[in-house]
């Protein structure tokens, strides 16, 4: 039995990756996890970067732009430790664990690609475009007016788009436009949710695969809009 079919048998995440996480949201202090630092790499960021290496055959199923990289500093795992530089928020330890998964094209700032996020219930895959430049969003903004039939489509794929939104109609767009609402969108993302369950069972990897699938149609139009292939 090779790895990956023993991770596809027993998952790759155990019952201890949620418990960690929910002991580290109650002790969100560098002398806590300095005690318990062998069990974020055992329970938490050993199986993440497995799950990540995994990912990088499987996500060809979505798009062959995707890249995994399992690298435990820089890759796609996202680093443990808050930047509380500009926070008043000092908690030393983010309280979740995220991936991101991007366009090979572009690089990790292509608006395309996926997003996961895992933490007691509340994991999802996530795709989209989020606090994107001005430059960007004027291209995705111009792209749902001229293509208003595919942009269709993505609502009707079940999607529920969402984000921080303006007040007023964006300058220079028709405020009776009827995607107007999503026109004020600063924002725009959408988002698949799993349950604990899923996320330390055995079909973990198909389920986030199959997320990605649902969320193609968002992230198809966003590479059409901003010019990369899909």
């Amino acid at each position: 039995m090779t790895e990956l079919d023993k991770e596809r048998r027993t998952g790759y995440f155990s019952p201890e990756f949620f418990r960690f996480l929910k002991a580290l949201s109650r002790n969100n202090n560098r002398e806590w996890f300095q005690k318990n630092k062998s069990r974020y790499e055992k329970f938490v960021q050993t199986p993440s970067l497995r799950f990540i290496k995994d990912a990088s055959k499987e996500l060809k199923a979505i798009s062959p732009y995707l890249i995994a990289d399992p690298k435990p500093f820089g890759g796609s795992l996202f680093r443990i430790y808050r930047d509380i530089r500009f926070s008043k928020d000092r908690s030393p330890y983010k309280t979740h664990v995220a991936m991101e998964f991007w366009h090979k094209k572009r690089g990790k700032k292509a608006y395309t690609g996926l997003y996961l996020r895992l933490t007691p219930g509340q994991s999802f895959a996530g795709a989209g475009i989020w606090h994107p430049d001005a430059p960007t969003l004027y291209k995705v903004r111009s792209a749902i007016v001229s293509r208003p039939e595919a942009w269709r489509k993505v609502k009707q794929a079940g999607l529920r788009i969402e984000g921080e939104s303006l007040k007023k109609p964006p300058s220079g767009f028709d405020p009776t436009h009827p995607f107007i609402e999503d026109l004020k969108l600063k924002d725009l993302t959408a988002g698949v949710h799993f349950t604990d369950a899923q996320v330390i069972g055995p079909r973990f990897m198909k389920d986030f695969i199959q997320a990605g699938k649902m969320l193609n149609p968002l992230n198809k139009f966003l590479a059409d809009a901003l010019g990369v292939p899909w």
